[in-house]
């Protein structure tokens, strides 16, 4: 009688499903930190220009624009960006994302200081909480 051997023992398939799942438990965190990163590149872009659009609205008005849909209404998907304070000599914003609800990014420029509990520390440069 001869027995010809086909398909995988038992012992072979449950070897191949534990590896498997080792890289995959290495995998995912890596992508989590990912999606994180893309989140935050999000805010930090939006505020780029938000500063844009502050400043062309400055040069033609020669004061900054008083709130948000005045000058800036292309937002990415997620983020809400706030201005909190705006003199009409500056301005500070922060933006937080969906995804991300402990994280904010702010930025200030000109004589507004950083409020609103903005992470900002120095005018015109975005910081962020992490």
């Amino acid at each position: 009688m001869n027995r010809h051997r086909q398909g995988f023992t038992l012992i072979e398939l449950l070897i191949v499903v534990v590896i498997i799942g080792i890289l995959a438990s290495i995998a995912i965190p890596k992508f989590s930190a990912t999606r994180e990163k893309a989140y935050i590149s999000a805010m930090k872009s939006d505020l780029k220009n938000l500063a844009s659009q502050q400043e062309i609205y400055y040069n033609d008005h020669f004061s900054y624009g008083p709130d948000l849909a005045t000058v800036f209404a292309d937002q990415s998907d997620g983020v809400t960006i706030t201005i909190n304070e705006n003199s009409g000599l500056g301005w500070s914003a922060t933006a937080t994302h969906a995804a991300l609800p402990a994280e904010q990014c702010g930025l200030f420029h000109g004589n507004a200081a950083a409020s609103g509990g903005s992470p900002a520390v120095e005018s015109g440069m975005i910081t962020c909480t992490m």
